[in-house]
């Protein structure tokens, strides 16, 4: 077997992600209490909110106010996605928010006119934008994302050398700001990747820029979520984005059920990684609680396996 990381670090975006594609607005107390239940188990990032347009994502509208009632665990990040610089400016006025640079590039023309009302073009033009406002501020840039990097729902299948060329654009504006790029995440929004093109797509990433840590946003619409993770644990990748319960989808990508549209499910990704010897930092008993909050919270059965048969751990106990 290849050598598999050492350890791995989760960023639950179930609060954000999970929320924000539910046909109903859910009390912010029960809202805030996952938040505080999934720090508890030891996740060292969630995405708790969004700064977005309120008539286009509602759900998210109260975001200040959630981040405002959080009783923040020491060592755990509390971040919030805005996808222009009038919601990030909005989150800058939120103190308890934890801020991070990121800049996003699109491999599909479809999905960015779908989900930032642009061109793949203009995102791309956009990003000096994007870095200016961080230096202006004092947030450092961590990472990369290209969406629709492994297909489209809105354009069918995303060439690798699409990919390839928003990667590179980001490299290079960085290296001409001489700025470090840390990271480059690949995502997944739409449920495209299978084990072989996780494979395909981070063995193109470290070979032409071996110096970039890699990441993935995954979802497990077709139930791959689990295979593409080993075959990226396999290749080394030690960031990984997921959500509680497998809560989540993209309001802005066109699915046919939007119930099995979630990330893949941060519990089940862990017990993965923890039966292969990986460290997560993550009690997985305690993650498996806050997953059936989550369920109760939502008031349906969640698509997360490991929350409903229990982890390992008791049965570990009979044979010793």
């Amino acid at each position: 077997m290849p050598d598999l990381p050492k350890s791995v670090i989760f960023h639950d975006h179930g609060p954000r992600e999970g929320f924000q594609i539910e046909d109903r607005h859910h009390p912010l107390p029960r809202r805030v209490a996952l938040i505080e239940a999934i720090a508890a188990a030891g996740v060292p990032r969630i995405q708790a909110g969004s700064f977005v347009n309120p008539k286009l994502v509602p759900n998210m509208a109260d975001s200040a106010e959630v981040f405002a009632a959080i009783k923040k665990r020491p060592g755990t990040r509390y971040t919030a996605l805005a996808l222009n610089p009038w919601g990030f400016e909005q989150a800058l006025q939120v103190p308890q928010v934890d801020h991070y640079g990121s800049v996003v590039l699109y491999a599909s023309n479809g999905f960015c006119l779908s989900n930032n009302n642009c061109t793949k073009q203009e995102a791309r033009r956009r990003l000096r934008q994007w870095t200016e406002l961080y230096d202006k501020h004092d947030v450092a840039l961590e990472q990369g994302y290209v969406l629709s990097a492994f297909g489209c729902n809105f354009e069918g299948d995303v060439p690798l050398a699409d990919v390839m060329e928003e990667v590179r654009h980001t490299v290079d504006l960085c290296r001409e700001q001489g700025r470090a790029l840390p990271r480059i995440d690949l995502d997944d929004s739409m449920g495209w990747a299978d084990p072989h093109s996780i494979r395909q797509r981070v063995d193109a990433v470290r070979e032409a820029y071996p110096e970039l840590e890699i990441g993935l946003h995954l979802h497990d619409n077709r139930g791959l979520g689990g295979a593409c993770v080993f075959a990226a644990l396999e290749m080394g990748v030690r960031h990984f984005d997921s959500s509680i319960g497998g809560l989540g989808g993209c309001p802005f990508a066109p699915h046919k059920n939007r119930i099995a549209a979630g990330n893949i499910c941060t519990e089940d990704m862990v017990h993965l990684c923890h039966e292969l010897g990986i460290e997560t930092g993550i009690d997985l008993d305690a993650l498996i609680e806050a997953a059936l909050l989550a369920e109760d919270i939502v008031g349906r059965p969640l698509m997360g396996r490991v929350m409903h048969s229990g982890s390992l751990a008791e049965y570990r106990t009979l044979s010793g």
